[in-house]
């Protein structure tokens, strides 16, 4: 059996461990500059409030219900992440980490006959010493076990702690879960089953064998037999990202082409660093521009380019130099750009790279110089070494956190005070 545990809310939660006045209060957390919600508390979704809503259009509904806002805090939520991890491992063993609040873990070490008793007493183990509620999902799978654990967090009868031990329970928990929802079933997947007649999970469970894998390939296959019952899905066995983005909205509009160029260069470079930590090369990039949409009294105007690359490489210079190549196609002269962003595609391992007879790089040394640089900024501090027309100071193109909380964990120049008085 599987259990996984999920942080409810994590990001809000995270704010109010340190704030608990809000408790019982709307919370939400805002993404990068301030964009749209990425997360909420059960109060903030009573409002009507939704991920994904951006900020500048429910500014009258936080301010007439008194909601707070947060930016994103990733310092502090990594840190409360591990915190959590540390005591979950310690209480039930190896346990594999599938996101910042997610974690797999091994049951066989709980008592069967007094398991769900057990799981509740993890849970408020957690909370009582990190202050952010869990929610507790076990099944046969993995697959199932995440079912098990939206059951949890959604139902108050189960407190927090919800399990698929039998037949019985898996139909009943299939019939009443969206195909939608399911681990490993996309958006795409979805609206070709939904073409077939498959709305719930159920109906995707009973179809056969062979259909499964003539519409649905290895992947559709591995999460029917999780479905039915079957473990097949390690996390090691994930696929690796197809594509990387990285984008952002600029804090303030900007037309000059080498601030422009700057924020390319970085994001280019944070996405090439994503490449290597998961052993990959990429053969193709995109860059991309676009102005206020919002707007309409300024031009509008959008634009990107894709350049193929001649050889398949994660190499920081190399993408930068391809990258800059792109912006200077589709820069526009006297356009106030509000975004750019790169994107990667054509991933594969970088142990399978296709050489190119007319080649001239000596790939060895760039591979040398990539690898010195990021053993000294990984040891001495991200951006510690990088290409010039990267930049690290504050540029209009920079986030925006006007709702950043301290890091209360990890810096020592935010460490609670108390004001203690007789």
């Amino acid at each position: 059996m599987y259990g996984l545990c999920d942080c409810d809310s994590f990001f809000a939660s995270c704010e109010r461990v340190f704030r608990p006045d809000l408790y019982g209060k709307p919370v939400v957390v805002l993404s990068n500059n301030d964009g749209c919600i990425v997360a909420m508390t059960k109060e903030a979704k009573s409002l009507g409030l939704t991920r994904g809503t951006p900020f500048f259009q429910i500014k009258d509904i936080i301010q007439q219900n008194n909601v707070t806002v947060f930016s994103s805090n990733y310092t502090l939520y990594g840190d409360i992440s591990n915190r959590i991890m540390q005591i979950l491992s310690e209480k039930t063993g190896d346990i594999d980490i599938y996101s910042i609040d997610e974690a797999f873990f091994c049951v066989d070490g709980f008592k069967k006959e007094s398991l769900h008793e057990e799981l509740i007493n993890l849970r408020s183990f957690i909370y009582k010493g990190i202050g952010v509620p869990v929610s507790i999902g076990v099944g046969p799978t993995r697959t199932l076990s995440k079912i098990a654990s939206h059951f949890a967090k959604n139902i108050p009868g189960y407190k927090g702690a919800c399990i698929i031990d039998s037949e019985e329970r898996r139909r009943k928990a299939l019939q009443l879960f969206p195909v939608n929802k399911v681990w490993g079933i996309g958006r795409h997947t979805t609206k070709q089953l939904n073409y077939y007649g498959i709305i719930t999970a159920w109906d995707f469970s009973k179809r056969s064998k062979s259909w499964i894998q003539r519409e649905f390939k290895k992947p559709g296959l591995q999460t029917w037999k999780e479905l039915n019952g079957i473990p097949c899905k390690e996390i090691e066995e994930l696929p690796e990202k197809q594509s990387i983005c990285t984008s952002r909205s600029f804090e303030h509009m900007i037309s000059d082409y080498d601030m422009l160029a700057e924020s390319v260069a970085n994001f280019t470079a944070s996405s090439a660093l994503k490449l290597r930590k998961q052993h990959s090369v990429c053969q193709s990039l995109t860059v991309f521009i676009l102005s206020n949409q919002h707007r309409e009294d300024l031009e509008q105007y959008y634009n990107s380019k894709q350049i193929r690359l001649a050889v398949p490489t994660d190499s920081t210079m190399e993408l930068i130099q391809f990258a800059l190549t792109a912006l200077k196609l589709i820069y526009k002269s006297g356009v106030m750009y509000k975004k750019s962003g790169i994107i990667l595609t054509d991933i594969c391992s970088n142990s399978c790279i296709q050489q190119n007879l007319f080649d001239h790089t000596d790939r060895q040394k760039l591979n040398r110089l990539t690898e010195t640089i990021d053993s000294i900024n990984s040891e001495h501090g991200s951006h510690k070494i990088r290409f010039a027309v990267q930049s690290t100071s504050p540029k209009h193109w920079n986030l925006s956190t006007e709702h950043l909380s301290p890091c209360y964990t990890t810096d020592i120049k935010d460490v609670l005070m108390i004001n203690c008085h007789k």
